[in-house]
């Protein structure tokens, strides 16, 4: 299952959300996407009782999961991420936070493997894409500027990241 869902939040909210993402939030370098590769791109943790969680947990609701993790992704042009998966159960939230001037040939989509076939979701700003946690997925980066998406990992209550994802 893929779906997508575009102009999620209110202009409002997005516009708050993408000032805080690419001007505030804090950033070290980002996890690992599979157990043998390097660390790719810079993360920023959301805490889970924040108000941009909320705003997520009020329009999604997923039968029987939890937000277990909430974080910014942030990735430089030219980086090249690895395919992975999220969890084993559970369903992944990515939100779109790159600027208005976004255009096709900037690059940037998440890519999904399926049935041996490459799918991607363009990274249109304030769109919302989820999918199965256990989807082989990854980001592709933008050609001249940072690539921001907010990631939101539900799952069961019990159930614990991949041990090599970190935050990711």
């Amino acid at each position: 299952m893929i779906e997508v869902i575009d102009n999620f939040l209110s202009e409002e909210n997005f516009e708050w959300f993408l000032k805080f993402a690419t001007k505030q939030a804090p950033y070290w370098a980002g996890a690992k996407d599979n157990k043998h590769t390097i660390p790719t791109g810079m993360v920023s943790n959301v805490k889970l009782d924040s108000e941009p969680v909320q705003w997520f947990k009020d329009k999604l609701n997923f039968d029987n999961l939890k937000v277990c993790e909430a974080y910014i992704n942030c990735f430089a042009p030219g980086e090249n991420p690895y395919f992975h998966i999220d969890r084993k159960d559970g369903i992944t939230v990515l939100y779109y936070l790159n600027n208005e001037e976004w255009n096709k040939d900037d690059g940037g989509e998440t890519q999904f493997l399926v049935d041996g076939e490459i799918r991607g979701i363009l990274p249109v700003p304030n769109r919302i894409v989820y999918f199965d946690a256990n989807i082989q997925h990854r980001a592709t980066s933008f050609r001249k500027s940072h690539r921001f998406t907010f990631a939101l990992k539900y799952g069961k209550l019990n159930e614990r990241p991949l041990p090599w994802s970190g935050e990711n």
